[in-house]
């Protein structure tokens, strides 16, 4: 299992929106993530920053599914004007953290 993190920022005003919209998200959207591989998935909040969290065995395949998923670019539009985003012009995909330390 390799795990994985980002962070990204919400836009000013619409903290509620963004929460409302992942207690609703897609049934699709949650089998498209399953789909590309991706599981134990968590995003937390601070404020405007979003810290996400998930676990992936073969990062180059999720993003190459995720990057041809009609599912995928219907959230990514719909999310888009409420978001602060930076993606990795490589990948389409939030720029990765490195990890600093693990504790088993």
């Amino acid at each position: 299992m390799t795990s994985y993190a980002w962070v990204l920022e919400v836009r000013p005003g619409y903290e509620d929106d963004y929460k409302t919209r992942h207690d609703q998200i897609w049934p699709e959207m949650l089998e498209t993530l399953r789909k590309a591989g991706i599981r134990n998935y968590n995003i937390f909040r601070h404020g405007l920053t979003l810290f996400g969290y998930f676990e992936c065995d073969d990062l180059p395949a999720a993003q190459a599914h995720l990057a041809e998923c009609p599912v995928n670019a219907r959230w990514g539009e719909w999310m888009g004007p409420i978001m602060k985003v930076e993606v990795d012009p490589a990948t389409r995909f939030p720029y990765l953290l490195p990890r600093q330390f693990h504790m088993e």
